[in-house]
């Protein structure tokens, strides 16, 4: 079995789409959800759907080993970003595979500051034909891990950035729980 470890800042509508699409797998588990904010609805998410949280404050991410060996003791085998807003550190991405989803078609609109509405504004603003989705490996900068995957989706005359962005949640929705299924068992082939 494959353990899954979230890690959200917000609101948590891909989290829930993650737990919700791996609740009744035989080969991968959503094990807990780990947020930066103890007010990201995220946290309530997780706990309706019975997924134990945890959260941590900044002393604790980047100068202890307390959420590496939490991590370790839960066996989690991948940590999936689901809009999660600070940088990871090496000591997890060196330990684990550090999955996330960008709102926009990388290497454009990519880096610090680049999330949310900041993200469809810039996409909009540059009069691109189409914009999407970047599912990606995390290293040590924003948004420059290596591609695992894109989806597009046009760009409409009128649209606003909450009308684009409905469309690259939908996107999201679709797309993000079946990369880290393949990505997981990809990996479980490759270690037998």
């Amino acid at each position: 079995m494959k353990r899954i470890a979230i890690f959200a800042s917000g609101s948590g509508t891909n989290a829930q789409r993650i737990i919700e699409y791996f609740s009744s797998s035989k080969e991968v588990v959503v094990d807990s959800l780990w947020s930066n904010n103890e007010n990201a609805y995220a946290l309530i998410r997780a706990e309706k759907l019975g997924i134990e949280t945890f959260t941590f404050e900044k002393d604790e991410f980047y100068r202890s080993n307390e959420i590496l060996d939490r991590l370790y003791d839960h066996r989690i085998d991948m940590i999936v970003l689901a809009g999660f807003l600070w940088l990871v550190p090496r000591s997890l991405t060196e330990l684990f595979t550090v999955i996330n989803i960008h709102p926009a078609l990388l290497p454009k609109y990519g880096g610090k500051g680049m999330f949310g509405v900041n993200v469809h504004k810039a996409v909009l603003a540059s009069k691109d034909k189409e914009s999407g989705i970047t599912i990606h490996h995390v290293n040590q900068n924003y948004d420059e891990g290596d591609i695992i995957f894109q989806a597009t989706c046009p760009i409409l005359s009128g649209d606003t950035p909450e009308t684009l962005a409905a469309r690259i949640h939908e996107l999201e929705y679709e797309h993000y729980p079946r990369v880290i299924e393949e990505l997981l068992l990809k990996e479980d082939e490759e270690n037998s």
